[in-house]
């Protein structure tokens, strides 16, 4: 039998966040340039968790990115609630999101469905935007 230890292991230690630094992705040119931190780091983020299909692509992890390819001739109630859901699921793993909301569709062209929607991160909320070929 183990005696029972009681031990507090954060007593005398301070929790220090981590910077979200990181390469700054020049999207229109195809290059990176410079570093970005902060609210820019998680705007690109965003952009790329939602430009990543999920486990298509071995460098990451199968908890990054979304899945939206199966959705190709969904109907279009159901595609429309999986994308919502399926976007906030993707999104809230990257810790410096606590949530998404006011998910807004437009489904005038068609085969393609444009969501929007307000992204609440550590430095604030934000606006995104992305079109998915149903």
């Amino acid at each position: 039998m183990l005696p029972e230890v009681e031990t507090d292991f954060t007593d005398g230690y301070e929790v220090e966040e981590e910077p979200s630094l990181t390469w700054k992705l020049d999207i229109e040119n195809g290059r990176i340039r410079g570093l970005a931190d902060g609210e820019d780091a998680v705007r690109q983020a965003v952009y790329c968790i939602l430009n990543t299909e999920r486990y298509e692509t071995l460098i990451y992890s199968w908890d990054y990115g979304v899945e939206f390819v199966d959705l190709i001739g969904s109907p279009l109630n159901y595609a429309m609630t999986e994308l919502a859901r399926r976007a906030e699921e993707a999104l809230t793993q990257d810790d410096r999101i606590m949530g998404v909301s006011d998910f807004v569709f437009d489904t005038g062209q068609k085969g393609i469905v444009h969501m929007s929607f307000i992204i609440h991160t550590a430095y604030g909320e934000m606006f995104a935007e992305k079109e998915v070929g149903i």
